[in-house]
C-alpha cells in the first residue's frame, strides 16, 4: 500500500495551511520538523522549554527562516498544565506532533525525576489538554527504539515485542507507549482524537547539539583539531538521518487524519537491517568525510552506566501499512550531516537555511544524497 510520501502532491495539499501544534520545536528533531512543515506551508505553533540549554544549534540557525512564515514560537513546559492549555487553545490544531522529551540516556541517570515527569506526565498533559480543547485531532507521540526490552538480539524489534527499559530514559519511553495505548482505548473514541506512536532509531543530522551523542561529539572534536574520543565503538545502532523518521511522522499523521482509527497504532521508523552499523564505523566514516586531519580514538571503557550493545528496528509494518521506506544509507546520512555542519560554521544563517532546504528537497525528490562539497 502506497499512500505517497512527504513529497507527494496529496501530502503537500494536506499540510498547506494545516494548523499544527509541534511540541519540542527547539530541539534537534523539532527544528528540522519545523523547517519541513514551514516548507510545506503549514501554520505551526511550537511549544517548548524556554531554557536556552534546550535550544539546539539547528533551532538557532533555522529560526530566522521560520520567523518569516506562519510560525508561532511559544515557550513553556509540558509539565505545566496551565501553560500547555493556553498553547493548545492558541494553536487550535488538527494535528499534534509531540516531540518534547528528556531525550538523553546518560542524562536520565542524573535526572530520573525530570525524565519520568517530562516523558510520561508531560505526554498525559498533552493528551488531556487536547481532549479539553474539544476539537477532533490526530496526535503522533514520538517515543524511541529504546522502548523495547533489550535482549541484545541480532534482528530488529517489531511493534508487538515486549516493552521495557533498563535505564530511566528507556523505561520512561516504554511507559509512554503504554500510556498512549491506554489513553487511546479509554478516551480516543469519545474525544474524537486519534493517537498513534512513532518509534525511531538513532538519529543523526546537522545541528544536533546534545551532549553524549556521537556526531555532535565527533564534529566538536574535529572542528577544534583534537582527536574524537568514542565510547562503546562496537555497539550496533539503527543510525539514520533525521529526515527519515520525520518523513514517517508526517506520513503517519496524514494517513491517520485521512484514513481513520485503523492507523491509530505504534509504528517503527528505522533503517534497513543491512544498514545498521557500529559506532566505530560511523566515527571513522565521519572522520574521512570531514578530512583536515580528523582523528578518532577509542579510550578504555572504564566504568560506565549501562547502555544497550545491539539495537535494531524492524520497519516492515510501516512499509506495508503506510508505504514508508528509508531513502538514505548511513553513509549518505553522514555526508549530509557534515555538509550541514560546515554550512553552519560559515556563520551565515542564510547559508544554513539554504542547506537545510537543499537537503529536504534532495531527500523528497531522490534516493541518493549528493554532497554539496
Amino acid at each position: 500500500m502506497n499512500h505517497g510520501g512527504a513529497d507527494s502532491v496529496a501530502d503537500r495539499e494536506f499540510w498547506r495551511t494545516r494548523r499544527v501544534l509541534l511540541t519540542g520545536h527547539t530541539g534537534f528533531k523539532g527544528a528540522w520538523l519545523a523547517a519541513w512543515l514551514h516548507h510545506l506551508g503549514a501554520e505551526v505553533t511550537g511549544f517548548s522549554l524556554p531554557a536556552p540549554a534546550y535550544e539546539s544549534p539547528a533551532w538557532q540557525a533555522l529560526w530566522p527562516m521560520l520567523a518569516q512564515g506562519s510560525f508561532t514560537d511559544l515557550r513553556g513546559d509540558v509539565c505545566d498544565q496551565a501553560a500547555l492549555h493556553a498553547a493548545v487553545k492558541q494553536a487550535d490544531a488538527s494535528v499534534v506532533l509531540h516531540l518534547a522529551a528528556q531525550a538523553i540516556v546518560l542524562d536520565s541517570y542524573a535526572l530520573p525525576e525530570q525524565t519520568w515527569n517530562t516523558n510520561v506526565m508531560g505526554t498525559l498533559n498533552v493528551l488531556q489538554a487536547m481532549a479539553r480543547h474539544g476539537r477532533p485531532a490526530v496526535i503522533v507521540g514520538v517515543t524511541s527504539d529504546k522502548c523495547y526490552e533489550n535482549r541484545e538480539w541480532a534482528w530488529g524489534y517489531r511493534e508487538n515485542d515486549v516493552l521495557g527499559g533498563h535505564d530511566p530514559y528507556s523505561a520512561s519511553k516504554a511507559a509512554m507507549e503504554i500510556l498512549l495505548a491506554s489513553w487511546r482505548s479509554s478516551f480516543g473514541t469519545k474525544t474524537g482524537i486519534r493517537v498513534a506512536s512513532a518509534r525511531a532509531g538513532n538519529v543523526i543530522g546537522g545541528g544536533d547539539g546534545a551532549a553524549h551523542r556521537i556526531l555532535p561529539d565527533l564534529m566538536n572534536a574535529f572542528s577544534s583539531g583534537k582527536p574524537a574520543l568514542v565510547r562503546r565503538p562496537d555497539s550496533v545502532r539503527p543510525y539514520q538521518h533525521v529526515l527519515e523518521p520525520l518523513s514517517g511522522y508526517l506520513r503517519l499523521a496524514r494517513i491517520l487524519h485521512e484514513q481513520g482509527d485503523s492507523y491509530a497504532q505504534a509504528y517503527n521508523f528505522g533503517p534497513p537491517a543491512g544498514d545498521a552499523c557500529t559506532t566505530r564505523w560511523l566515527a571513522e566514516a565521519a572522520a574521512v568525510q570531514w578530512g583536515d586531519g580528523a582523528a578518532v580514538q577509542y579510550p578504555p571503557a572504564g566504568q560506565q552506566p549501562h547502555e544497550a550493545g545491539t539495537l535494531m528496528l524492524d520497519s516492515a509494518k510501516a512499509r506495508q501499512e503506510l508505504g514508508w521506506s528509508p531513502r538514505w544509507t548511513a553513509r549518505e546520512a553522514v555526508l549530509a550531516t557534515i555538509d550541514w555542519q560546515r554550512a553552519l560554521l560559515k556563520g551565515q544563517p542564510a547559508e544554513t537555511a539554504a542547506e537545510t532546504l537543499r537537503q529536504i528537497e534532495h531527500y523528497t525528490h531522490g534516493r541518493s544524497y549528493v554532497s554539496a562539497r
